[in-house]
């Protein structure tokens, strides 16, 4: 029944994006995001940077913040590719291929799970699977280190992969700068970006409360889930962005890339 499902809604969005187009004006930063390239992924994965290095730069978190910040005309087409939750392929697979490609990226980790195996427990947290026995092995802190010292953002998706619209402020506080304190403890250097778990503003996230505490305790960007492409006037605290599979083919990023 799964895979009917998923090969109704592969052939949906082929027939969608035959009448659709990537935006090849100028003035907009998009943000795609992953959570995982496994081994059946690497090639498809690979195949994605090119498509996106053809259709616009490749930049890293950082340029594009300061983009963003400067509240001015945006001069091209860009992509900055992030990845969520901190599985430990995107060391072994996902790295390799984008030092292949020489990009850089934002790696958001959950600071509780490094050094952890998902279970059922956690899986119920990050609410993204549908099988009950994948299991999937988290970083470490001296993967983290690594990612780093190649030249990859290393930022915060909280302590805990909660729902931020469900703490107090307090606990929303602790959640976003405990986590950056043991991110820069570990690391030795500054942690600037946070990415909100699950990241639907008024369902995950409160619009009016968590991006000002993210900058109240440090944080030069907000990170969320809402997709389509970020121009002038876009804020780096309440950053869109546009989730994709690795596997996925170019029909299914020219539509997710059209709105």
């Amino acid at each position: 029944m799964q895979k009917a499902r998923t090969q109704a809604r592969d052939w949906a969005v082929r027939a969608l994006a035959a009448g659709r187009s990537l935006d090849t004006g100028s003035g907009w930063i998009r943000f795609p995001y992953y959570h995982h390239v496994f081994d059946d992924e690497r090639d498809g994965f690979s195949r994605q940077l090119s498509f996106m290095a053809d259709h616009g730069d490749l930049i890293g978190l950082d340029d594009a913040v300061a983009m963003l910040a400067a509240n001015e005309p945006i001069e091209g087409r860009f992509f900055c590719i992030t990845f969520d939750d901190g599985f430990k392929n995107w060391i072994t697979n996902a790295a390799p291929i984008l030092a292949d490609h020489g990009a850089t990226v934002a790696f958001f980790v959950v600071t509780g799970f490094i050094g952890t195996s998902i279970d059922q427990d956690l899986e119920k947290l990050l609410g993204f699977y549908d099988s009950g026995d994948l299991l999937m092995e988290f970083l470490d802190w001296d993967d983290c280190r690594a990612l780093a010292a190649a030249g990859h953002i290393v930022g915060s998706h909280t302590q805990g992969h909660v729902h931020l619209a469900d703490l107090d402020i307090a606990e929303a506080e602790a959640e976003l700068k405990g986590s950056k304190e043991t991110i820069e403890a570990e690391l030795g250097r500054a942690c600037d970006h946070f990415c909100c778990p699950f990241g639907r503003e008024g369902v995950d996230y409160l619009a009016d409360r968590d991006p000002d505490i993210a900058s109240r305790v440090g944080y030069k960007s907000f990170l969320t889930t809402r997709r389509g492409k970020n121009g002038v006037g876009a804020s780096p605290l309440s950053i869109r962005r546009d989730h994709l599979l690795a596997g996925w083919g170019d029909y299914q990023l020219k539509y997710f890339f059209s709105g």
